[in-house]
């Protein structure tokens, strides 16, 4: 993994920024604050371009001077005016106002300004005008709230909050500590970024923005079925709604697809001894030569032993299903010594004396708290500062590319056991929501172009996350104060990591673009949209996110340029990532984006491609111009924005370079 810093910029000081702005180095000091994520510029800033939105707030270098804050209640009748400061979403409102609250930047140090609090964000705004600094963070990003400091601090910008976020990156605020302002700051953070904690609803409930796509249509189950073939001519599988009011497993689907010589009554009896009744269902089948991809959660083994003829009769209908397996692979993600050790728990694993014609693998990926600490421990190299000269040394003390190596090294044994081998396969972990879904979604990225595309890619996240209850709410802690819940993990994460390295090492066969990814990241924690909410179909039903919120899917799809890979080449092959240390780097674009003084590695020919959809669409406002002046002569041919693609054409890399 390589880095790019400036030179001799590994530890900056404060006044870098200062002395930049003093001697007219304005663009460099704003350059640096687009990669801090303080600019409305950045590509993947959680903003909409509605026409009630105010036009991108600018920043610029801070002042170092010592500064005191008041507090200022809200009124309705002030919320109004002060819309002009804070870029509002609809159903976004002005919770509180905190003046002269001094930002501690990590990187320019300290910013005089005022701090917004609105049901959606935290928005800070310089009292500097010229340049003027912005800080704008979604609640939902935030992780803790803190007080620093006492009534006896005596040390500058000694008193005031520290908030820790999910998304790599800690804030600091200075207060005075006369009055009441640093209380009323963190009743209302605390408030308003813990709504499940504080008997509030979510923000995604409150939002009222409107987009031209409806993101909820974007996965019908029904209709992925029939485009897998299912079900299928030889009638091996069948479509069943026997979990239609959630009585069979209350964290799966409806909808499920399960052996077609399986009873309703044989399901019942599976999904007794499975760890919280998430009995095996198909999640794939290959067109070809009918190998499926199967998951569910552990056996109910225990110490004892324990067994079950219905488990084991079950199991081998689905080694059957292809007819050329001749025994079915079990790929248990687990290391082999927790599976073990979940025997006393009354979970365990399938026996070779139970399920003879079964072949069990251990994947050795371990479980959501080693996840945890290893991405604690990566944050602390990222962020504030980055060591330059312990830096590879520092990468691997962490672990993190090696927890990714192994999923993808997991993934690939899944798919090549299907594609080249012909055999069906079986996964799971422990319950079957985690580390069972990084495997599945990328297995079927590797084997079934469709989740290359952009629509396919949410279908994926519809089904192998979101349907089949990858525990959202709980490993991303949204809404809740309780920071060291021992359930949160970055499953998620680590998924859309893997999947990153996919497009580097194959750029030209997905249909989407890093902007794509880190925009469903900074959606996963905002909550803004109603798509990544609760936990599992049954609660997302119940609480009509549907009919309530809006889904991400809307606002991507209705802005899909921005999202686009122009070098996307649609290929069926089956793609074979290299799951090697020597071939997986840090995604510093997402992971050190906040550093300014880190070089963002973009591509040239993508850069181009965005200032070129640009001059399109100036292109095509100009063109209409023209016909609505001469429409009365009719000089000129009628075009509309309706006859160009909603989407660039793919081109090849030499077309696009020339170009």
């Amino acid at each position: 993994p390589t880095l790019t810093f400036p030179r001799g910029a590994a530890a900056p000081a404060p006044s870098a920024a200062a002395a930049a702005a003093a001697t007219g180095g304005r663009a460099v000091v704003e350059e640096e604050e687009a990669a801090l994520g303080l600019r409305d510029s950045q590509p993947h800033t959680p903003v909409r371009s509605f026409e009630h939105q105010k036009p991108g707030l600018k920043m610029a270098s801070a002042s170092s001077s010592m500064v005191y804050s008041t507090s200022t209640p809200i009124s309705s009748s002030t919320i109004k005016a002060q819309t002009e400061d804070v870029p509002l979403l609809p159903g976004e409102d002005v919770k509180s106002k905190e003046k002269d609250v001094i930002y501690i930047c990590h990187f320019n140090g300290p910013k005089k300004g005022v701090v917004y609090i609105t049901n959606y964000r935290l928005y800070f705004k310089s009292v500097e005008l010229d340049p003027m600094t912005t800080l704008d963070v979604p609640l939902g990003v935030i992780s803790r709230v803190e007080k620093i400091g006492g009534q006896s601090s005596r040390g500058e910008n000694s008193y005031g909050l520290e908030i820790t976020c999910k998304d790599m990156r800690n804030l600091r605020f200075a207060l005075k500590q006369e009055g009441r302002s640093r209380k009323s700051m963190f009743e209302n953070l605390t408030k308003h970024a813990f709504p499940i904690s504080s008997g509030l609803q979510f923000f995604a409930f409150e939002n009222k923005e409107t987009c031209y796509e409806d993101g909820w249509k974007v996965y019908d189950p029904i209709e992925e079925f029939k485009r897998l073939g299912l079900p299928d001519e030889k009638r091996k599988w069948r479509i069943t709604n026997i979990n239609q009011n959630y009585e069979l497993c209350d964290t799966y689907p409806p909808i499920l697809v399960v052996p077609a010589s399986a009873s309703d009554d044989d399901l019942r009896k599976v999904a007794a001894f499975r760890s919280k009744g998430r009995l095996p269902v198909l999640s794939w089948i290959h067109p070809d030569n009918q190998a499926v991809i199967v998951r569910c959660s552990q056996p109910l083994v225990g110490m004892s032993g324990k067994r079950s003829k219905d488990d084991e009769k079950y199991v081998d209908i689905i080694r059957e299903s292809n007819g050329q397996t001749q025994k079915l692979t079990i790929f248990d993600a687990r290391p082999s010594v927790n599976a073990v050790a979940n025997k006393a728990t009354g979970g365990g694993y399938e026996g070779d004396d139970a399920y003879q014609r079964a072949e069990l693998i251990f994947l050795d990926i371990h479980n959501i708290h080693v996840m945890r600490e290893s991405l604690r421990k990566l944050k602390d190299i990222v962020y504030p500062s980055v060591e330059e000269s312990h830096w590879l040394s520092s990468l691997e003390s962490t672990h993190w590319l090696e927890h990714i190596k192994f999923v993808l090294a997991g993934a690939i044994q899944v798919a090549d056991k299907l594609a080249s081998g012909k055999n069906s396969a079986l996964i799971h972990c422990s319950d079957g929501w985690d580390r069972t879904a990084q495997l599945t979604s990328l297995a079927l990225l590797m084997l079934d172009s469709f989740y290359r595309t952009t629509k396919g890619f949410e279908v994926l996240i519809e089904k192998e996350w979101l349907s089949f209850g990858h525990k959202f709410a709980t490993r991303i802690g949204h809404g809740d104060k309780n920071h060291a819940d021992a359930d949160r993990s970055p499953i998620f994460l680590q998924f859309i990591d893997c999947v990153w390295q996919m497009t580097k090492q194959f750029p030209t066969a997905f249909q989407f673009n890093e902007v794509f990814l880190v925009t469903i990241l900074d959606h996963l924690y905002s909550c803004r949209f109603g798509t990544f909410l609760y936990t599992c179909e049954q609660q997302r039903s119940k609480e009509e996110l549907r009919k309530r919120t809006v889904s991400l899917w809307s606002f991507i799809n209705s802005e899909m340029d921005k999202y686009t890979n122009p070098f996307y080449t649609k290929d069926q092959r089956v793609l074979y990532p290299v799951a090697s240390m020597r071939h997986l780097d840090l995604w510093v674009n997402y992971y050190i984006r906040w550093n300014p003084w880190f070089r963002q590695q973009q591509d040239p020919v993508q850069q181009r491609y965005k200032e070129l959809l640009v001059v399109r669409e100036q292109l095509l406002k100009k063109l209409e111009e023209l016909q609505i002046m001469d429409s009365s002569t009719g000089m000129l041919p009628h075009v509309s924005n309706s006859s160009t693609p909603s989407s660039p054409v793919p081109v090849s890399p030499r077309s696009q370079t020339t170009l």
